[in-house]
């Protein structure tokens, strides 16, 4: 079963890297093991169904690039 982290666990900072390709993390999942995964938004999305079939619990910040695009350019 997979759990969402509530959201007073400690937040995800640019200095948390995505465990595929190195950019900030926005998903950090436990697994049952006890070690844990970071994923960027895009490697989240592309492994998200898998991830949260084995994970303890996920805490999935990703909502926090919405409107982080270049605002202004249209």
């Amino acid at each position: 079963m997979t759990t969402v982290v509530a959201p007073d666990a400690t937040a995800l900072t640019a200095a948390d890297r995505c465990d595929r390709c190195g950019a900030q993390a926005y998903l950090r999942v436990e697994l049952a093991t006890g070690g844990e995964l970071l994923f960027c938004a895009h490697h989240a999305r592309e492994h998200g169904e898998a991830l949260r079939q084995i994970a303890v619990t996920v805490q999935d910040e990703t909502h926090k690039l919405a409107g982080t695009q270049a605002e202004g350019q249209h």
